[in-house]
Protein backbone atom coordinates (compact mmCIF):
# COMPACT_ATOMS: atom_id res chain seq x y z
CA UNK A 1 0.00 0.00 0.00
CA UNK A 2 2.05 3.16 -1.09
CA UNK A 3 0.81 6.69 -0.97
CA UNK A 4 -1.25 7.84 -4.18
CA UNK A 5 -0.21 10.46 -5.87
CA UNK A 6 -2.36 13.71 -5.25
CA UNK A 7 -3.69 15.53 -8.65
CA UNK A 8 -1.77 18.49 -9.51
CA UNK A 9 -3.64 21.84 -9.31
CA UNK A 10 -2.83 24.44 -11.93
CA UNK A 11 -3.23 27.50 -10.65
CA UNK A 12 -2.56 30.92 -13.11
CA UNK A 13 -3.14 34.46 -12.60
CA UNK A 14 -5.85 36.00 -14.34
CA UNK A 15 -4.91 39.40 -15.99
CA UNK A 16 -8.73 40.58 -16.13
CA UNK A 17 -7.95 43.12 -18.67
CA UNK A 18 -6.64 40.90 -21.46
CA UNK A 19 -9.46 38.53 -20.93
CA UNK A 20 -12.20 41.17 -21.67
CA UNK A 21 -10.25 42.26 -24.56
CA UNK A 22 -10.92 38.50 -25.95
CA UNK A 23 -14.60 39.41 -24.86
CA UNK A 24 -14.94 42.51 -26.41
CA UNK A 25 -13.71 40.54 -29.59
CA UNK A 26 -16.55 38.65 -29.55
CA UNK A 27 -19.07 40.59 -27.91
CA UNK A 28 -18.18 44.16 -29.68
CA UNK A 29 -22.03 45.55 -28.57
CA UNK A 30 -20.69 45.32 -24.93
CA UNK A 31 -20.02 48.65 -23.46
CA UNK A 32 -16.74 49.27 -22.76
CA UNK A 33 -17.72 51.67 -19.64
CA UNK A 34 -14.06 52.74 -19.77
CA UNK A 35 -14.23 56.50 -19.40
CA UNK A 36 -13.97 56.74 -16.09
CA UNK A 37 -10.70 58.69 -14.38
CA UNK A 38 -7.98 56.57 -12.51
CA UNK A 39 -7.56 58.02 -8.94
CA UNK A 40 -3.95 57.80 -9.09
CA UNK A 41 -2.61 59.70 -12.45
CA UNK A 42 -5.87 61.94 -13.13
CA UNK A 43 -5.87 60.13 -16.78
CA UNK A 44 -8.79 58.17 -18.07
CA UNK A 45 -8.20 54.59 -17.33
CA UNK A 46 -9.38 53.42 -20.50
CA UNK A 47 -8.33 49.53 -19.54
CA UNK A 48 -10.58 49.51 -16.75
CA UNK A 49 -13.65 48.32 -18.79
CA UNK A 50 -17.16 47.11 -17.85
CA UNK A 51 -15.77 43.24 -18.15
CA UNK A 52 -12.21 43.36 -16.56
CA UNK A 53 -14.19 45.03 -13.51
CA UNK A 54 -16.92 42.35 -13.68
CA UNK A 55 -14.28 39.53 -13.37
CA UNK A 56 -11.99 41.09 -10.73
CA UNK A 57 -15.63 41.33 -8.58
CA UNK A 58 -16.11 37.76 -9.68
CA UNK A 59 -12.80 36.23 -9.08
CA UNK A 60 -11.46 38.26 -6.19
CA UNK A 61 -14.32 40.14 -4.83
CA UNK A 62 -16.59 37.19 -4.22
CA UNK A 63 -14.24 34.37 -4.75
CA UNK A 64 -16.60 32.64 -7.22
CA UNK A 65 -15.47 30.02 -9.42
CA UNK A 66 -14.31 31.10 -13.20
CA UNK A 67 -15.14 27.83 -15.15
CA UNK A 68 -19.00 26.97 -13.90
CA UNK A 69 -21.82 28.73 -15.65
CA UNK A 70 -23.89 29.07 -12.81
CA UNK A 71 -21.35 31.19 -10.97
CA UNK A 72 -21.16 33.65 -13.71
CA UNK A 73 -24.97 34.07 -13.59
CA UNK A 74 -24.86 34.94 -10.05
CA UNK A 75 -22.65 37.31 -10.31
CA UNK A 76 -24.69 39.08 -12.88
CA UNK A 77 -27.43 38.61 -10.45
CA UNK A 78 -25.39 40.67 -8.50
CA UNK A 79 -25.39 43.34 -10.80
CA UNK A 80 -29.09 43.13 -11.67
CA UNK A 81 -30.10 43.31 -7.80
CA UNK A 82 -31.61 39.67 -7.80
CA UNK A 83 -29.52 38.15 -6.07
CA UNK A 84 -26.37 39.12 -3.59
CA UNK A 85 -26.11 43.33 -2.92
CA UNK A 86 -23.14 44.41 -4.43
CA UNK A 87 -21.29 46.19 -0.81
CA UNK A 88 -17.73 46.15 -2.18
CA UNK A 89 -16.68 47.03 -5.89
CA UNK A 90 -13.33 46.12 -7.23
CA UNK A 91 -13.01 50.23 -8.73
CA UNK A 92 -13.91 51.63 -5.48
CA UNK A 93 -10.82 53.36 -4.10
CA UNK A 94 -9.08 53.25 -8.64
CA UNK A 95 -11.46 55.39 -10.34
CA UNK A 96 -13.14 58.96 -9.77
CA UNK A 97 -15.74 58.76 -9.82
CA UNK A 98 -16.74 54.92 -8.76
CA UNK A 99 -17.91 52.94 -11.39
CA UNK A 100 -19.79 50.68 -9.49
CA UNK A 101 -23.48 52.48 -10.29
CA UNK A 102 -22.37 52.96 -13.82
CA UNK A 103 -21.68 49.16 -14.32
CA UNK A 104 -25.08 48.51 -12.35
CA UNK A 105 -27.16 49.99 -14.59
CA UNK A 106 -24.71 49.25 -17.94
CA UNK A 107 -25.50 45.82 -17.01
CA UNK A 108 -29.17 46.17 -16.72
CA UNK A 109 -29.51 47.66 -19.99
CA UNK A 110 -28.33 44.58 -21.63
CA UNK A 111 -31.02 42.23 -22.93
CA UNK A 112 -31.09 38.49 -21.31
CA UNK A 113 -29.50 37.33 -25.11
CA UNK A 114 -26.72 39.93 -24.49
CA UNK A 115 -26.26 38.70 -20.65
CA UNK A 116 -26.56 35.39 -21.74
CA UNK A 117 -23.84 35.99 -24.10
CA UNK A 118 -21.38 36.90 -22.22
CA UNK A 119 -21.89 34.26 -18.90
CA UNK A 120 -21.04 32.05 -21.84
CA UNK A 121 -18.09 33.70 -23.53
CA UNK A 122 -16.52 34.04 -20.21
CA UNK A 123 -17.59 30.43 -18.96
CA UNK A 124 -15.58 29.55 -22.63
CA UNK A 125 -12.63 31.43 -22.24
CA UNK A 126 -11.74 30.07 -18.48
CA UNK A 127 -12.44 26.64 -19.45
CA UNK A 128 -11.46 26.52 -23.01
CA UNK A 129 -14.50 25.86 -24.97
CA UNK A 130 -16.14 27.04 -27.51
CA UNK A 131 -19.04 29.76 -27.80
CA UNK A 132 -22.02 27.25 -28.48
CA UNK A 133 -25.31 29.34 -28.94
CA UNK A 134 -27.55 26.37 -27.61
CA UNK A 135 -26.01 26.62 -24.28
CA UNK A 136 -25.90 30.36 -24.18
CA UNK A 137 -29.59 30.19 -24.72
CA UNK A 138 -30.79 29.06 -20.43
Amino acid sequence: MGAQAQPTVVIRRVEPSAIAAQIYAQLPDLPLENTYRSSETGAIATDSTLVSRLIRYHLYTKDRPANFRFDWKLTVADYLGAFEPIRQYPSAAELSPDSAAGDIAAMAALTRTQRNQLVQALYDIFTGGETGSDAAAD
